[in-house]
């Protein structure tokens, strides 16, 4: 079929930018929104004794300490490297202190684990960032701090949380709408626009204050000379703030009408943190005591330092708007004025260039409604970008715990001394988790291939660097434990990433496919050698990122002693050895000896297969109930199947991978390898998918499936039914049958209990506001619509099953994955009432229509009613709803069926 690419289109204007920073090396990505939401309370500032991050470096604290590892701020942008920042600072002449940053609860203060209390949107940005839109909504009355932390502290995790709303603090539309936008002249020349509505009923007095500053490297790096900021105002006809770094060169801040320009040095107040002196009378906090306490001495009379504000006082009538304009650029504006005709000009092509470049990747028969979620989606992962900046080895010195060093102090992290992090990387959430995951992040690729596949492609191969990934070659998991283990899901998403290009862009990129198998089939060992104690092809993953999931702690030893294998482990190891095979074959096509490791990975998927689906108390499969468990295997040897039925149980459908005809004759001697070994030792065929001369399916599809088509049917018919998996808006983590049927297991007189639960989690287990007990979350989802959609391409129309199960409305299995694939998406849509399943009850939400179009992609959603849960910016992985509307909204049956897995990317 004809391929017309749908991320980055050549003929737009942003396409175009891309294309420059792609062959040309133009540094349209060297600015962007890299700042942090949050840098306190994380483990890169911890240096307590306890290793207690949140209560070390608190947000009381953050305005008066100097971060060392990174920079945060509201609607904040900076260079690659954090070096100059940029962000905004609000005062509505209430507040106790300067609304600098997002405030939120630290994890001992909140029922539900940390959470952010604020209202804020990542409403658009173009991959370049050349367009970027941000919108703050800021209210009248003295913010409630108190009220926050006092109520939600002694509420229990049986109650709701209280949010921002609940104080009824945006009564009357007493706030402000702060909204932000940039608009870039040229990479180096960022045009700022600050708006600012009132919603309110009476005229009301903000103050806006702009804010420029250099993140202090001079303190931890001596080495580095220190910058400086000063008043430059003088014959620009503007406030000016300049810039001067000797590595990132000098810029501008120009300030539109003449603010009163503010210096102080981002340096710690040690007075009032410490009680100890101060090594300059201008520290971090002076511009915040200067305006809010009216000390003057406060700032530096001298107009220099290295944090600057430019101090805007503003009335704002009653449903008014006051507008504000700076730029900030590295080179003088080309004329005298640099708010001059030419600044709307460009602000206005920029916002065109962004809608055509978002027309153009949205499916023509996609609403309105539904273009507005894809794009918002898939802003929220371009702002989502951030500095990330960690080098272990420094750290662990500064903590003297460097193991190099033979230093024995305490602290995390100390096996991965040789980690150096110093990118921008794409986070799961910048306030909620201001770190990387590595699952998360290669789903991340998956949506952010839909606009900008180099910075996918580079995103993913990330971890895989010396940098980061571990000698042994275990991937970094997150920052709070790199040694953790997270779902190996790096080969599909590199798979995916290739297949993509080739549609894309008519190339194979087999320099990329090389580079990453190979540090792939490091990991790869890594997982079999490290996480099968046994050697018998189940795995023993342990906390596999789905928190509490299971009946213990899966990161915890177990209370009864011996061990866990896992079900999910197990699923994610076939999975992971059928991408490692696909990947193999497509590198064979040009270099033969690759045929020998699609063998290899052949074999691994055979063996894991044939372990897992083995009948009897050793298999994980139980033929009664139909379903997969998790083992316990007991110090003694006996062995319990620990039957809850949750996501553990349904990940096995995923380890499905359709083999094209043309893949089957491109490595020959594997196929026939395959088929003689399975010839020789029948047993190993006798529970998985059947393929070969006689077994192919659709246009002569073989298949490799953990599932065979009995299990298939079984497994689904508890998956569709909506008494147990099936909600309306997706497929829950855990089978409402617990709701009534909780799971019990008793060890030493002591009951372990897993109850349905839908919304937020009652455990403290894994410490944060996550839940895998009921909710639903959007990547797993996501790979079971991608199994469901490989299975079609092998039965096509010759599988059909009800669903919902019982309903007698039979479908395929691709009308399955578009029906689970629409239930995701509704959550997120108005429904014939009017109103937004992810914003629940909140009414400010559903009905003002200065909110109810602003969209947050949480973490997980109610297994119920599809509200959102958990962290309220994690566009990372729930951006995944953006490729779903896309492909959905392009594609069919009978045109997926005829032409493979590429037409889903033909789109």
């Amino acid at each position: 079929m004809a391929k017309t690419p749908t991320a980055a289109p050549t003929k737009t204007a942003e396409a175009q930018r891309l294309d420059e920073a792609l062959k040309q090396g133009v540094p349209w990505r060297q600015w962007g929104p890299y700042l942090s939401e949050r840098q306190w309370g994380t483990v890169r500032e911890d240096y307590s004794a306890d290793g207690n991050a949140w209560d070390y470096f608190s947000h009381d604290q953050a305005r008066s300490r100097a971060y060392h590892w990174g920079e945060d701020g509201l609607a904040g942008v900076s260079d690659d490297h954090q070096r100059l920042c940029f962000a905004l600072a609000l005062w509505n002449g209430k507040d106790p202190i300067l609304k600098e940053r997002a405030f939120g609860l630290a994890n001992s203060e909140a029922n539900h684990g940390e959470d952010v209390k604020e209202y804020y949107f990542y409403l658009d940005s173009t991959p370049t960032h050349s367009y970027m839109k941000y919108l703050y909504k800021y209210p009248q009355s003295a913010y409630p701090y108190v009220d926050l932390i006092n109520t939600n502290r002694h509420r229990t995790r049986l109650d709701p949380e209280y949010e921002l709303l609940d104080t009824a603090i945006f009564n009357e539309d007493r706030y402000f709408d702060v909204f932000v936008e940039y608009a870039k002249a040229a990479p180096t020349d960022l045009l700022i626009e600050i708006s600012v509505s009132n919603r309110g009923p009476e005229e009301s007095v903000i103050h806006v204050l702009p804010t420029l500053w250099f993140r202090n490297l001079w303190t931890w790096w001596p080495e580095e000379p220190k910058p400086s900021l000063t008043d430059a105002s003088k014959g620009t006809g503007a406030s000016t703030i300049a810039a001067s770094n000797a590595t990132l060169g000098d810029y501008s801040l120009y300030c539109e009408g003449q603010p009163l320009l503010l210096f102080t040095e981002n340096e710690t107040n040690n007075q009032r943190l410490f009680g100890t002196t101060n090594p300059t009378p201008y520290v971090k906090d002076g511009i915040n005591d200067c305006l809010v306490a009216d000390r003057q001495n406060a700032v530096n009379p001298s107009n220099t330092g290295t944090k600057a504000a430019a101090h805007y006082q503003l009335r704002v009538g009653a449903r008014a708007t006051a507008v504000i304009r700076l730029r900030l650029s590295n080179a003088a504006p080309a004329a005298a004025d640099p708010f001059g005709a030419g600044f709307a000009q460009i602000f206005e092509a920029r916002r065109r260039d962004a809608d055509e470049f978002y027309r153009a990747i949205t499916p023509p028969g996609v609403g309105e409604d539904a273009a507005n979620v894809m794009r918002q989606a898939l802003a929220g992962m371009l702002w989502s970008k951030q500095y990330f900046f960690y080098d272990v080895d420094k750290w662990l010195e500064e903590h003297r715990a460097d193991p190099l060093l033979a230093e024995t102090g305490a602290a995390r992290n100390r096996e991965w001394f040789h980690m150096i992090s110093d990118h921008v990387i794409s986070m799961p959430d910048k306030w909620e988790y201001p770190w990387f995951a590595a699952w998360d992040l290669a789903f991340h690729t998956i949506a952010l291939s839909t606009v900008d596949i180099d910075f996918a492609k580079e995103q993913l191969n990330l971890l895989l660097v010396g940098a980061y990934q571990h000698p042994t070659g275990q991937i970094p998991a997150y920052e709070w434990n790199f040694s953790d283990v997270n779902p190996p899901v790096h080969g599909w998403a590199t798979i995916f990433l290739y297949r993509m290009e080739q549609v894309l862009r008519d190339t194979r990129d087999l320099q990329f496919l090389k580079r990453v198998f190979g540090k792939l089939t490091w990991n790869f060992g890594w997982w079999a050698n490290r996480k099968d104690s046994s050697g018998n092809n189940l795995y023993e993953g342990g906390f596999l990122g789905l928190d509490n999931i299971g009946v213990f702690d899966r990161s915890a030893p177990l209370p009864t002693g011996g061990y866990l294998e896992q079900a999910d482990g197990t699923a994610w190891m076939a999975l992971y050895s059928q991408n490692m095979l696909e990947i193999a074959v497509e590198l064979a096509s040009s270099d033969p000896a690759y045929e020998d490791l699609a063998a290899n990975f052949v074999a691994h998927f055979v063996l894991i297969a044939h372990a897992m689906n083995e009948v009897g108390p050793d298999g994980m499969w139980d033929e009664e109930d139909g379903f997969y468990y998790d083992i316990l295997r007991s110090p003694d040897g006996r062995t319990t199947r620990l039957k809850l039925h949750s996501m553990v149980g349904l990940l096995p459908l995923c380890a499905v991978t359709v083999v094209e005809k043309w893949q089957r004759e491109r490595v020959s001697k594997v196929t026939e390898h395959l088929f003689q070994r399975l010839r020789r030792m029948p047993e190993l065929a006798e529970s998985i998918h059947a393929t070969g001369p006689g077994h192919y399916g659709v246009a002569e599809r073989g298949i490799l499936a953990l599932v065979n088509e009995d299990r298939l049917r079984r497994i689904l018919s508890r998956m569709l039914d909506e008494k147990e998996f099936l909600s309306p808006h997706g497929i829950r983590a855990l089978s409402r049958y617990h709701a009534d049927h909780p799971y019990v297991f008793s060890v030493h007189g002591q009951e372990y209990r897993v109850n349905y639960l839908p919304a937020e989690s009652d455990t403290g287990m894994f410490g944060g506001n996550s839940n895998w007990r009921g909710p639903i979350w959007m990547p797993v989802n996501v790979l079971l619509i991608r199994a469901l959609m490989q299975y079609y391409l092998y039965y096509g129309d010759n599988f059909k099953i009800d669903c919902p199960t019982g309903s007698g409305n039979s479908m395929n299995l691709f009308e399955v994955a578009r029906e689970i694939a629409n239930r995701l998406t509704s959550i997120f849509l108005r429904d014939q009432a009017g109103r937004r399943p992810v914003f629940g009850g909140a009414q400010k939400f559903q009905n003002d229509p200065n909110w109810r179009d602003h969209l947050l992609f949480y973490e997980y959603f109610h297994g119920d009613n599809g509200a959102g849960i958990g962290a309220s910016h994690q566009t990372g992985w729930t951006g995944v709803v953006a490729p779903l509307i896309e492909i959905f909204g392009h594609l069919d049956a009978q045109t997926y069926l005829e032409h493979g897995r590429e037409a889903a990317f033909e789109l």
